[in-house]
């Protein structure tokens, strides 16, 4: 036992010196605690108070990490290699602190969940919870890390989903959800013991990690990284791992399908990147390619874009369609992945800023209707730009921008992605790079076909009855305003984000 004491001392004064950095993180803990105890003496059906609390700390953690962004100027590792502070983490966990006030702005506004008999307490306390599991995926540098950071974002995304589980559809979608992340996540975690069993390191950060994986039989390599990817595809809906999303979203209640649509996805991405960057930067040293990602990503990401928007045009049930919406946006951003070198991950982190404004704006539009009108199908939006004129208008412009057209942030995104990717064929001449952009092109022409048949029922054609919608706007409805007014403004103005 006395020889380990010099080492004990010496984890000690590297995690007391590594607290400083992980001070936002530190008060989504103090934030949750404050909420439980909160709830629990001071209950409350609208839960007021817990809300409150909820939102002033994630506020608190975006400030802290705002301010760790002005000082940091390259990447630390941080307690034995764990973690890694950077400015693509602080950049990632910065929009995930964006979504989930979107969303605790989303809950306070749905009719359905602050009626529920359950409250919403509960949910509130969920929030710093996802949050930090969120942020531990922008920072993970170890197998270990990023397992327990993705299993703590996926056992509070299940509680989310089967939060009002008072109807058939919503238990289905949780139970779907559940058992279907839970298989995934068993599969990543067999794939990652396999790549400990090779290396004998479970640090991505550890140069010896991918020398000790050239020295191993390619199927083998093959078999651990695809059992990874695994878990890490789930996260992303990625093909052929998606089939759970579209079920899952309309099954669950609005805001929360918002959520699950962008923040965890989002952080998957994230995941991605780190699990990447090590054989990436063997194979520019050496030359070498341990397992080829390239040809894999880029295969996923045409059969993914090819999927989801195909899929959707065949969707009417509004939910259901953003659902395979978001899977064909997963593919085009693996497009930036593909091409990380070549300013793919700044690309990434501006097109995912402006992906969760649009998703969140539109999810938020899509709830309005539904609790004016009751409806949720994209075919009895008929006349009903006469009558939400206001929310249909930013619905359109919110579309228009998940197209990719301009003048809207959505175009300027996508711009970005295929310019880092343009740059990657013409440095690479890969026919497979060349593929993948002409598949987004294509793609991207597609997904017109289903969007657009929003302002086509709402302006074009003639009600089918009269809705009993009133004229006036509530809190939700400038939400989605200055949401869509920020789309607009980042598409004319790139550089105040860029």
């Amino acid at each position: 036992m006395n020889e380990y004491l010099p080492y004990l001392s010496e984890l000690l004064s590297e995690a007391l010196s590594g607290i400083s950095f992980i001070l936002p993180e530190i008060a989504l803990v103090l934030t949750f605690l404050l909420v439980i105890v909160v709830d629990l003496f001071i209950p409350g059906k609208n839960s007021v108070n817990t809300s409150a609390i909820a939102l002033t700390g994630i506020i608190i953690s975006a400030y802290l990490n705002y301010q760790q962004s002005l000082s940091i100027e390259k990447g630390l590792s941080l307690f034995s290699g764990s973690i890694v502070l950077d400015r693509v983490a602080i950049g990632f966990k910065l929009i995930f602190a964006f979504v989930t006030v979107l969303f605790v702005v989303f809950i306070k506004g749905n009719t359905a969940l602050k009626r529920h008999n359950k409250g919403l307490g509960d949910l509130y306390m969920l929030l710093p919870a996802v949050l930090l599991g969120l942020n531990l995926m922008a920072m993970a540098s170890n197998l270990l890390m990023v397992y327990i950071s993705i299993e703590m974002v996926s056992i509070a995304s299940y509680l989310m989903v089967g939060y009002v589980s008072g109807e058939g559809k919503q238990t289905e979608a949780s139970m779907k959800y559940a058992l279907f992340g839970s298989a995934c996540s068993a599969i990543m975690l067999y794939g990652m013991s396999l790549l400990y069993g090779f290396t004998g390191t479970i640090s991505l950060s550890d140069g010896n990690i991918i020398a000790q994986l050239s020295h191993i039989a390619e199927p083998a390599i093959a078999l651990a990284i695809l059992l990874t990817l695994v878990g890490i595809g789930f996260k992303l809906s990625f093909v052929p791992l998606h089939f759970w999303s579209p079920d899952v979203y309309q099954g669950a209640p609005t805001p929360v399908t918002a959520f699950l649509s962008t923040a965890p996805k989002i952080a998957g991405f994230a995941i991605l990147i780190r699990f990447l960057i090590p054989f990436y930067g063997y194979g520019a040293a050496t030359g070498i390619q341990v397992f080829d990602f390239e040809t894999t990503i880029t295969v996923i990401a045409i059969a993914t874009m090819i999927l989801g928007n195909f899929a959707a045009i065949w969707q009417n049930n509004i939910k259901r369609m953003l659902a395979y919406s978001s899977i064909a946006h997963t593919g085009f951003a693996l497009m930036a992945i593909v091409a990380i070198y070549q300013n793919g991950i700044r690309s990434l982190l501006f097109y995912f800023t402006v992906y969760a404004i649009m998703n969140m704006a539109a999810f938020m539009i899509a709830d309005q209707v539904e609790q004016r009108t009751g409806e949720d199908d994209v075919r009895k939006y008929k006349g009903l730009g006469k009558f939400m004129k206001v929310e249909i208008l930013c619905f359109v412009v919110i579309l228009v921008s998940l197209t990719g057209l301009p003048p809207t942030g959505g175009f300027i995104a996508k711009l970005f992605i295929f310019t880092s990717a343009f740059e990657k064929y013409q440095a690479s001449g890969s026919v497979w790079v060349l593929s993948l952009l002409v598949t987004g092109a294509i793609t991207t022409v597609v997904s017109l076909f289903y969007y657009f048949k929003i302002p086509l029922n709402a302006y074009l054609r003639e009600p089918d009855r009269e809705y009993p919608v009133s004229s006036g706007l509530n809190f939700i409805s400038y939400v989605i305003l200055a949401l869509t007014i920020l789309i607009i403004v980042l598409g004319l103005f790139p550089s105040i984000l860029a």
